[in-house]
């Protein structure tokens, strides 16, 4: 069954009841696991962060994402040149494109379509359109070079 031969020398390793300052596991050497802690997840998970869903996931009863795709077209930019600016972007600014269709153009990277759903100080989060399905995601407003709601 397994491709060693058992060595008698390291049956006492790990005596039963811990030994050599470990531990025994489960705790008091029985079968299966200790139940979850108050409040925990249970199955071993902990339980989610307090009014978010954590790990990239929407907040737990937030807004859920369009039902359809955004737009088939393409906003132009309104800078003109389509280089750098100097300016950051008003959280008060992109707060009037909740729940909208937006096209964002980063400083970095390549444009995209996102549906905020929420605005911060200094960050906005909702659903990125990744060209099949929207996932949820966040920008920090200073990483916005422009954007357009539709």
């Amino acid at each position: 069954m397994y491709p060693y031969q058992y060595d008698p020398r390291f049956q006492n390793l790990f005596p039963p009841g811990g030994g050599q300052g470990f531990p025994s596991f489960p705790p008091g050497g029985g079968q299966g696991f200790p139940p979850p802690p108050p409040g925990g997840g249970g199955q071993g998970f902990p339980p989610p962060p307090p009014g978010g869903g954590g790990q990239g996931f929407p907040p737990q009863g937030g807004a859920q994402p369009p039902s359809s795709p955004p737009p088939a077209f393409t906003p132009a930019p309104k800078l003109g040149s389509g280089g750098p600016s100097l300016y950051a972007v008003d959280p008060g600014a992109i707060s009037g494109c909740l729940y909208r269709y937006t096209y964002i153009w980063p400083r970095n990277g390549r444009p995209y379509w996102f549906y905020p759903t929420f605005v911060g100080r200094r960050s906005v989060a909702g659903y990125r359109w990744t060209g099949s399905f929207w996932v949820y995601a966040g920008v920090d407003v200073n990483q916005i070079r422009e954007f357009q709601c539709v």
